[in-house]
């Protein structure tokens, strides 16, 4: 007799909105949860952008921004499609923080990118932490960039 083994998969839209109870502030009524607020946030920054296409980024800079965090010293990096969405993360800077104190042990992780782009197949070995961390890979997503990716400086102590 064989035991199935079922693997749990990490929901970033759960995760994001989690974290409400370290902002509360953030949560109105035109957005009544974190996920609603960033994905308003990235079509209202990005005008060409569709919900669907936000909420794909979204839950990939999540799952990135979380992996990140808890494979400290791992060498990560993503390509511009899923970056404009991290980048939207980090400038929401009350959740960003919030992401910081739930998952880096309450530690600011920096965001220092080199200047230059990287062309290794880092960001499909990327995607492929990310997997091993529990998350859905939109694998379009991510190919999109596969020999591009924008890593971030080593010298920068727990950044990403």
């Amino acid at each position: 007799m064989s035991t199935a083994v079922q693997t749990l998969t990490r929901d970033p839209r759960s995760i994001l909105n989690g974290l409400a109870k370290r902002v509360p502030h953030l949560i109105t009524s035109e957005e009544p949860t974190l996920w609603d607020r960033e994905i308003a946030l990235l079509v209202r920054d990005n005008p060409i952008m569709t919900r669907q296409t936000a909420e794909r980024l979204l839950g990939q800079a999540i799952a990135y921004t979380i992996t990140a965090m808890q494979r400290r010293g791992v060498d990560m990096g993503v390509g511009y499609t899923v970056d404009v969405a991290v980048h939207q993360l980090i400038l929401d800077t009350p959740l960003y923080w919030a992401f910081c104190a739930e998952y880096n042990d309450g530690v600011y992780k920096h965001h220092a990118p080199l200047v230059r782009r990287r062309c290794d197949g880092l960001v499909l070995r990327t995607a492929e932490l990310l997997r091993e961390n529990g998350f859905d890979v939109d694998d379009e997503l991510w190919a999109k960039d596969e020999a591009s990716c924008s890593p971030c400086d080593d010298k920068v102590p727990d950044s990403h």
